[in-house]
């Protein structure tokens, strides 16, 4: 029995040892696996988008635009397929915990690209108040120009611009004939903007902006030399490609383009617009959910804005309270400068906050900065603009100084917080600025998440303190009221056959932004189906997910930790957010036993 025992133990650890060597190859195979196709994908990307490349390494300044004839769609797509496919050949469970993490992220972002190749969404590259066109006109700004050669670079990559307009155009016709197009009402504000871009002297081009504080270290006739050739280039190839353009857009596509307004009324509309909404909110959820749970938001909000009226001693119905907050001198800024000067005060007082509520913060910095010129007239009321780490400038919150009547100063505190801080650049500067990750991962931007924090953020101005009277609360409320119409709208609009009117009338009821930027607004939403479904959803997941962790952790919540934890991986999709927060508020559990 005794040499049966002995000799019955070493088999079973030479067994237990050949298990585990063969477990630890089988691991060892799935995470090389998982590191080429991550490498693949990265080389594949790098090489498809001039402009771009490794993290720690100087950019290469683009010479070319991104081929998009459909040639080469079809061929992104054919290759994402084959991306996904060696990812189904990898076993997640054999991957550690962050590799499980990564593999997701892949797998959500090879998942898009090819949701979007299926419906060939390039065939509509506009917005309500930006598109393909007006790209081009700011992209020198996040180039950190150091040599001739970067600015010859840039000067080739202005003369290939009549070819990435011509391949948009040739996709827009593309729409046209299977009516898959901007609707009219929505593209006659956008209009203007192709006018502005084809006229001018060279000089005045946004374009031209490179060339006007160039490098030091050229000397005085490198900088004639370069700034002649690229006059040259503007007036040759620019200006004239900006005008072909515009002759189109008035002359074919504007005349031609759809009278409906949902997408859903295109043909394979519907389908499209059930993949958006998921898609946007990273939720399996239905067109009819949504709606549902924007009318319950709507009802809960206006209640809150009644008992604010009823706070400030206001004699008068709901809408003549709106009507005050409209037209009352003492809520708008009387200059641009006065504008800016508000926010960019709201926004450094914001920034001394963050200590309380955060544990790590980002190293990027970021500016105020008025929306540029030939985008005001027609954009929303402010936005935040990125810049890749190594640019020659931090972040910048843009704040629309067009139209000062309809800027109220009374929801710039909620606006700044969305946009600024805590809101936007503190989300995605910490997200480049991630550690130890896969380089994929670096400012990925699942909208139901950037967009949930932003609003959340405008809640977080409660607890720091950042509104200062009963009409800034109701600003606040303002603004969550409007992401509240938003699944009411974007849904009617897209699935249920709602007006133009309809949508206004909604937001004008209920909230107290201005009629310009209410109209606004709801074209954007008519534009891009899906999108704005993203923030009241996103925000709705990370307070139900706040609530849960405070519940169960009590008196040893730390909401520092809470959103450190939130914030640790980057953007992700909802669905992993809230797998992370129930593993971390476990982890908590367990540490306190």
């Amino acid at each position: 029995m005794g040499v049966w025992f002995k000799t019955g133990v070493l088999a079973s650890a030479i067994m237990l040892t050949s298990v585990t060597a063969s477990g630890m190859e089988r691991r060892e195979s799935a995470e090389e696996k998982f590191q080429l196709l991550m490498q693949d994908e990265r080389a594949f990307y790098y090489q498809e988008n001039p402009g771009t490349g490794p993290r720690g390494k100087p950019r290469p300044v683009a010479d070319r635009f991104r081929s998009l004839a459909l040639e080469d769609q079809m061929r992104r797509a054919e290759k994402n397929r084959e991306f996904l496919a060696r990812l189904d050949d990898i076993k997640r469970k054999r991957l550690d915990e962050e590799g499980q993490l990564n593999y997701d992220m892949f797998r959500y972002m090879i998942d898009s690209r090819l949701l979007n190749s299926k419906h060939r969404t390039w065939r509509q590259p506009l917005f309500s108040d930006s598109g393909f066109h007006t790209y081009p006109t700011r992209a020198w700004q996040s180039i950190n120009f150091r040599t001739v050669a970067d600015y010859q670079a840039y000067i080739r990559w202005m003369r290939d611009l009549p070819r990435y307009l011509a391949e948009n155009t040739a996709h827009m016709r593309t729409g046209l004939q299977e009516g898959f197009t901007m609707p009219k009402v929505v593209l006659k504000g956008l209009m203007p903007s192709f006018d502005v871009l084809a006229k001018g002297a060279p000089e005045d081009s946004s374009f031209y902006g490179a060339f006007v504080n160039m490098a030091a270290s050229l000397t005085d006739e490198q900088k004639e030399a370069l700034r002649a050739e690229a006059r040259a280039v503007i007036k040759d190839d620019v200006l004239p490609a900006y005008a072909t353009l515009a002759s189109f857009m008035h002359d074919v596509y504007y005349p031609a383009a759809r009278e409906s307004l949902g997408i859903s009324e295109v043909p394979g509309g519907a389908a499209y617009y059930e993949d958006m909404v998921r898609y946007y909110t990273t939720i399996d959820i239905s067109p009819d959910e949504v709606h549902q749970i924007g009318l319950s938001e709507v009802a809960r909000i206006r209640a809150a804005m009644e008992a604010i009226i009823e706070e400030v001693g206001f004699e008068g119905s709901f809408a003549e309270f709106l009507t005050f907050l409209r037209t009352d001198p003492q809520f708008y800024a009387k200059t641009e400068k006065e504008l800016l000067m508000v926010a960019s005060y709201l926004a450094k007082k914001a920034d001394g906050k963050l200590p309380a509520l955060f544990g790590k913060l980002p190293r990027q910095p970021y500016g105020v900065e008025p929306v540029p010129a030939v985008l005001a007239p027609n954009y929303t009321t402010g936005r935040y603009s990125g810049a890749p780490l190594d640019a020659p400038r931090g972040g910048e919150y843009w704040v629309n100084t067009y139209a000062l009547d309809k800027r109220p100063l009374y929801t710039l505190p909620a606006l700044t917080l969305h946009e600024a801080v805590p809101g936007h650049h503190l989300q995605i500067a910490l997200s480049q600025e991630l550690e130890n990750v896969p380089e994929f991962r670096l400012g990925q931007y699942p909208h139901a998440f950037g967009e949930g924090w932003g609003l959340y953020s405008e809640r977080l101005g409660e607890e720091m303190g950042l509104y200062e009277t009963p009409y800034e609360r109701f600003g606040r409320l303002t603004y969550e009221m409007w992401r509240a119409c938003r699944l009411v709208i974007d849904t009617g609009i897209h699935s249920k056959g709602w007006t133009r009117e309809a949508a206004i009338q909604l937001l004008t009821e209920n909230s107290a932004l201005s009629e310009h930027n209410i109209r606004t607004e709801v074209d954007r939403y008519i534009a891009w189906p899906g999108q704005a479904l993203a923030y009241k959803m996103g925000e709705l997941k990370i307070v139900e997910l706040r609530e849960k962790a405070t519940k169960a952790l009590g008196d040893k919540f730390d909401v520092r930790a809470f959103h450190d934890k939130v914030l640790s991986a980057g953007g992700i999709p909802l669905y992993i957010l809230e797998s992370r927060i129930d593993e971390w508020i476990e982890a908590q559990l367990n540490e306190e036993e």
